[in-house]
């Protein structure tokens, strides 16, 4: 058995690269000059075409979801109560600074379920189960 009491010391590796500047304050590295990754939004730049694409992606990720419908997957079945379209009011329900819309839903199955607030996109595990009323 060989013991390595007199391995020899690795002095001659070059030091590791630095890792990317993190959009996060860190004490040894500089602050980029705008604190945020993503400083404009698309609402922001006001151009036409760029908010008609966001309200698409916002669009497909509500689904089917209007006032009056019910839709059901893995969790439930639930009664869409309210849609927020508004950033501010759905960041405030949902406590994400992200969040661009939310529902106010309340779950059909369990008697007496109180209505509480959603973000999660429409998938194809969910399915309606009851269209919105026209309006």
């Amino acid at each position: 058995m060989t013991i390595m009491a007199d391995a020899p010391l690795a002095v001659t590796r070059p030091p590791l690269p630095k890792r990317p500047v993190p959009h996060e304050r860190t004490p040894d590295r500089p602050t980029p000059s705008d604190g945020r990754p993503h400083p404009r939004t698309a609402r922001a730049t006001g151009d036409p075409l760029i908010l008609e694409a966001f309200r698409r992606v916002v669009d497909d990720q509500i689904g089917p979801r209007r006032e009056g419908a019910i839709y059901q997957n893995v969790d439930g079945a639930f009664e869409v109560l309210s849609v927020i379209r508004d950033p501010e009011r759905a960041r405030g329900l949902l406590k994400r600074r992200s969040a661009q819309w939310a529902l106010i839903v309340r779950d059909v199955l369990r008697p007496g379920g109180e209505p509480f607030a959603i973000g999660t996109v429409w998938t194809t595990s969910d399915h309606l189960v009851r269209e919105a009323a026209a309006r």
